[in-house]
């Protein structure tokens, strides 16, 4: 089903295909919450607020890792929140060990921008590739 809100989450996920972290932050709200659950051994781990730390997060993500495969399978809207899940394939670049988990993402869309993004993937895999 497509609804405005899966419509900006699916460019948002196109625009981080393509790397591109300013046009990600065109689709973010200035005061947007990114919550990324996992102990400080993965280099994107932890709690952002504002622009200027989602560029942060976003930068370092796609810095630390290499994306095989990062593939929605499922968009599950309900008013303002969308739930997306799926698959991911990814090599941490420090250590060139791979992370391959389902992931889930909670993303609450106001106004054609995220407020929140909420990341959870078998974080005990991202662990043994960045250890």
């Amino acid at each position: 089903m497509s609804t405005p809100e899966v419509d900006t989450t699916i460019e948002v996920f196109t625009r981080f295909g393509n790397k591109d972290v300013p046009a990600i932050l065109e689709l973010l709200n200035d005061d947007v919450v990114i919550e990324f659950y996992g102990p400080s051994v993965i280099p994107y781990a932890g709690n952002y607020r504002g622009l200027a730390e989602a560029e942060t997060f976003f930068s370092t993500v796609l810095s630390s890792v290499d994306i095989h495969q990062f593939e929605p399978e499922q968009f599950l809207s309900d008013g303002k929140m969308v739930t997306v899940t799926g698959q991911l394939h990814l090599t941490a670049r420090s250590t060139g060990r791979d992370i391959r988990s389902d992931f889930a993402h909670v993303i609450t869309v106001e106004n054609g921008k995220w407020t929140r993004f909420r990341d959870f993937m078998n974080t005990a895999e991202a662990v043994a590739a960045f250890s």
